[in-house]
């Protein structure tokens, strides 16, 4: 057997790999695949001496570099099927074993996502809304009045990694002003992306929405605080697909509490779900989700698509799209 699925619960397996694909992925191995639980590699590892491929996808395991060695010696690529790889990638990476992400795959419903909400709160969709249900329809409609629509209106984006890069061209057809800030970014870039480069005190300054796509990682938690959110334009929106831990919480908590004109779409919190004395349960501009911008329904079957095609291109030696290097850690979400 060169073939496992390596998960912490088969339910994740079950999940985002459809039986179609596990079907193509055991033709296109040896003709034999098994899920495995954590478990089973560590008690028994003996027999899985001669696997060579590991898919996984969200409960993915993490293993030292002794563990792998011991239990997957003759291993040779992960193909992970969900986003970002940050808590397991780099022992196999230490190792020489390639690791591949459906990261781009994950991208795609974040973006949407993130294009849907802008477009919705440069209408005033979730202030007027909450007039309108509780009655107010004259005072919604007055206020409506105040936000700029989505035509010339600047948009920021923070963060020009794989989703960041989508969202931008995603908005292209809708006549934004889209600012864009990434400390890799050039304006050479950010004119193919249909954007302007600018830092985040300036985005924040002067754009109806920011949204946050910047990479998770020690340098970036607690990157926004009072100041940015305190100097955001009237009516203003600010938009979290990204992490919690990059928001200074109780003061943006504090500048909404303080501005009812802006609003909050926080689809992350840290830790997620806030707390039960979070501040934000009780504010009315403060919009919880709980965590649906990336892969849900269906939408996950796609990772696992792009994993197939990423392991037949890697079986034929052709060039694949989605591998990940330790380089590219320091900067991916």
């Amino acid at each position: 057997m060169t073939t496992i699925f390596l998960n912490k619960d088969a339910a994740y397996i079950n999940r985002v790999f459809p039986d179609d694909v596990r079907r193509q992925i055991c033709d296109l191995a040896d003709g034999r695949y098994e899920t495995v639980l954590l478990d089973e590699l560590l008690n028994d590892p003996g027999q899985f001496a001669e696997v060579k491929y590991l898919f996984s996808t969200w409960g993915m395991p993490t293993l030292t570099e002794e563990q792998i060695r011991t239990c997957l010696p003759k291993l040779e690529c992960v193909f992970y099927a969900a986003g970002s790889v940050q808590y397991f990638a780099r022992p196999f990476l230490d190792l020489g074993i390639k690791v591949f992400s459906a990261w781009m795959a994950n991208a795609v419903p974040v973006a949407e996502y993130t294009v849907a909400q802008i477009l919705l709160a440069n209408k005033g969709y979730y202030a007027t809304s909450r007039m309108m249900s509780g009655g107010e329809a004259a005072p919604a409609k007055v206020l409506g009045r105040n936000y700029p629509g989505n035509y010339g209106t600047p948009v920021g984006i923070l963060g020009i990694g794989a989703i960041g890069e989508l969202v931008c061209e995603m908005l292209k057809p809708f006549n934004l002003k889209v600012l864009a800030y990434s400390r890799s970014l050039t304006e050479e870039r950010a004119a193919a992306l249909g954007a302007e480069k600018a830092d985040i005190d300036t985005i924040f300054r002067t754009c109806q929405v920011v949204s946050n796509h910047i990479a998770d990682n020690e340098k970036t938690k607690g990157i926004f605080g009072r100041e940015q959110f305190a100097s955001m334009l009237p009516n203003a929106t600010f938009l979290n697909t990204g992490r919690g831990a990059q928001v200074q919480e109780d003061a943006l908590a504090e500048v909404l509490a303080q501005r009812p004109d802006l609003t909050a779409v926080l689809d992350v919190t840290f830790p997620e779900p806030p707390l039960p004395e979070s501040p934000f349960y009780k504010l009315d501009n403060c919009v919880l989700t709980p965590h649906i911008a990336g892969s849900s329904g269906n939408e996950v079957h796609r990772m696992a698509q792009y994993m197939l095609e990423e392991f037949a291109s890697h079986l034929k030696s052709e060039p694949c799209k989605y591998e990940v290097t330790i380089p590219m850690l320091e900067r991916m979400a």
